[in-house]
């Protein structure tokens, strides 16, 4: 799945679930050191523990971070499955 971010750095994120995990997550834009880390650290996690870990993250002053994006992107996916 491909989600367009609003409000932070990266522009969008991209993302595969298999079997209920989370695998291949890329940021596109953004931080790339702590993308790329927080990709290889969430690989093959159940996603409703992603979820739960990375709602309601804020970046600085922002309502929002790059973590929280990939949790509400994950909730659209569960969405739509």
């Amino acid at each position: 799945m491909d989600y367009k971010t609003q409000g932070v750095c990266s522009r969008s994120i991209h993302f595969e679930v298999v079997d209920n995990k989370l695998t291949n997550v890329s940021f596109l834009g953004g931080c790339s050191g702590n993308a790329r880390g927080l990709s290889s650290l969430l690989e093959g996690m159940d996603i409703d523990q992603v979820i739960e870990r990375l709602d309601g993250i804020k970046c600085g002053p922002r309502p929002t971070s790059c973590p929280d994006q990939l949790a509400r992107a994950l909730k659209q996916y569960k969405e739509t499955m």
